[in-house]
């Protein structure tokens, strides 16, 4: 194997942040009895749509979808029979949303459901801590609303023709959109970097903290200006006098 440049010592390797942006539907509206039926989920690293996406539909374990929720997402008991139960994609979920943030329009609705699905299965709720609302960051961005995602896809101009009714994944593609305009919109992910590199191998040392401490270089860095130039600054400088700014500054040991 070849050996590991010297420079590469100093470096620091970051993965990409990857952040899913995810939607549900339900039978009802009440998580302690209802039942999730769907899920769509879009994969975002530093804030460009990847192209990844994780969508199921879920049999609801004999509980029956609602009359009202089947008007707004139009699925039905039938087309879930033969759909697999929450406990059997459960793992397929954990590993797509694996070391990710979670981002979803009205969050603590989703979550909410998750979180009883995992209680019912023995698995931990959702850490709060990688949940972001992306409808409490368009109420701050935009106090005066509308804030409905439909609302939001009319005022940055993202196409929701054919969002006739309520789906997890059309929904999350369109709330993937929707985000990155929310947090800075496409010019800003140009500044984003996949690696980080920090070079102090030459002048600095690590400790286990992950502090460092400056040393003196092994070689001073070489002199910007030739010896021609520096010359002719001098020759300048005796051309303008002794009351010239840096014939002062030189007296004055600067």
């Amino acid at each position: 194997m070849p050996c590991a440049d010297a420079h590469d010592a100093g470096r620091k390797r970051i993965g990409p942040m990857r952040e899913i942006i995810f939607d549900t539907e339900t039978t009802g509206l009440d998580a302690k009895s209802d039942r999730i039926i769907e899920i769509g989920a879009v994969e975002l690293e530093n804030r460009f749509i990847t192209g990844r996406n994780f969508h199921v539909y879920i049999n609801p374990d004999g509980k029956e979808v609602h009359p009202e929720a089947l008007a707004v997402h139009g699925i039905s008991n039938e087309q879930l029979a033969d759909k697999p139960k929450f406990a059997e994609i459960v793992q397929d979920w954990l590993d797509f949303t694996a070391g990710a943030k979670l981002i979803a329009h009205n969050a603590n609705f989703d979550v909410g459901f998750f979180n009883e699905e995992f209680a019912r299965l023995g698995f931990p709720a959702i850490n709060p801590d990688i949940v972001i609302d992306s409808l409490s960051l368009a109420r701050k961005k935009h106090p005066m609303g509308p804030n409905s995602l439909d609302a939001l896809c009319r005022r940055y101009a993202i196409d929701n023709s054919m969002r006739e009714k309520h789906g997890a994944l059309l929904d999350s593609e369109l709330l993937a959109e929707v985000y990155i305009e929310l947090v800075g919109g496409k010019q800003a992910r140009l500044g984003l970097e996949v690696v980080e590199e920090r070079d102090f191998s030459a002048t600095a040392d690590e400790d286990e903290t992950g502090r460092f401490t400056l040393r003196p270089r092994p070689e001073p860095l070489p002199h910007r200006l030739s010896e021609q130039e520096i010359a002719a600054h001098a020759e300048l400088v005796a051309k303008l006098g002794e009351k010239a700014i840096w014939s002062a500054g030189t007296q004055k040991g600067g």
